[in-house]
């Protein structure tokens, strides 16, 4: 629906294109069109792996972090109201004309309104399919800009993570759930800020543990947070991930949304690429809340699953001898 927002607030006038200039795009989604911009001036600054992916392959000049200033800056908002703050401080400070920003009413967009008219005067409110686009220019925001992140029981997050407030019950109970002793190389898929990496690098026997997570900013908060020489850091999405040799073992906490809508095909596309990772002999431990229907795919990729730990909420399964084993690389 941001598509047509951004279209339809530039026939209305609602605002304008500079002349001249780069225009920065923070945080789109792989499935807007930004076609009502100048490709040539466009900056897609974007730190999730996919949608950086799709809009590099679409031609768009992208990055993780803004670099120089711009003409004008678009943001879209976050699900997170203070990741939503950090974007409107990171694009004022970065733009030299209007900062618009989008999105829906359940992103917090009206409060975000208010808060900004505060501080800066606002141009026409643009109002299309449960959302608002509006824009602003000047005005003062460092201290929405947030210090960089917190630390909570000894890990560093940062609003928009994945439970930012700490490690959320799913994971500790699949960390509690380990065995005492595991496979030498292992994965955390969507590793997140690093928690379960942590239990896992915590256990006998693991020589090389790859993280692969899909967001920059999460990625480069668990370089911080596991200071380990067997530690593997890999920006990338799961789904296209590979790896040689094949892996031992895999550990995952997968999300199941996509933006506020429930996805379980994303938790199915992580055991999908489990199977595919893993040696024929190959583990994986996986975590995932109570009504989630992975049984089945665990069934038709792996040999043997089972139930082993769980309660009203989560459940954590386990799995082995994969059925589509190595597929990208395999041992021997």
């Amino acid at each position: 629906m941001s598509a047509f927002r951004l279209t339809g607030a530039l026939e209305s006038g609602a605002f304008v294109l500079p002349s001249e200039g780069r225009i920065a795009v923070f945080r789109p989604r792989r499935e807007m069109d930004l076609g009502a911009l100048p490709k040539d001036r466009v900056h897609v600054i974007q730190g999730f792996r996919p949608d950086h992916d799709a809009f590099s392959a679409q031609g768009y000049d992208t990055a993780t972090t803004p670099e120089g200033t711009y003409s004008l800056s678009i943001i879209f908002l976050a699900r997170s109201r203070a990741e939503s703050r950090q974007l409107v401080a990171r694009a004022s400070a970065v733009t030299e004309g209007s900062v618009v920003v989008d999105g829906q009413k359940t992103d917090g967009v009206e409060s975000l309104v208010r808060e900004i008219r505060r501080r800066a005067p606002i141009g026409a409110v643009h109002c299309k399919a449960h959302g608002r686009l509006f824009s602003f220019e000047g005005g003062e925001f460092g201290d929405w800009a947030g210090t960089g992140g917190s630390v909570v029981d000894g890990f560093l997050t940062a609003p928009g993570d994945f439970s930012a407030d700490g490690a959320d019950p799913g994971s500790k109970m699949l960390a509690d759930a380990l065995p005492a002793k595991l496979p030498k190389r292992m994965a955390d898929l969507g590793a997140g800020w690093g928690y379960l990496s942590r239990a896992v690098l915590c256990r006998d026997g693991v020589k090389e543990l790859h993280l692969v997570e899909a967001e920059c900013a999460a990625l480069d908060r668990a370089r911080r947070n596991i200071i380990d020489s067997r530690a593997r850091f890999h920006w990338a999405d799961v789904t296209s991930f590979s790896v040689n040799p094949a892996l031992d073992a895999i550990v995952t906490n997968p999300p199941f949304h996509s933006g506020r809508a429930a996805d379980p095909s994303l938790g199915r596309a992580f055991i999908e690429a489990a199977a595919r990772l893993l040696d024929r002999s190959g583990r994986i431990w996986l975590v995932a809340n109570r009504h989630l229907p992975y049984e089945r795919e665990l069934r038709c990729r792996f040999r043997n699953s089972r139930e082993v730990a769980g309660d009203g909420r989560f459940k954590v399964l386990a799995a082995e001898m994969p059925v589509t084993a190595g597929a990208a690389s395999r041992k021997g």
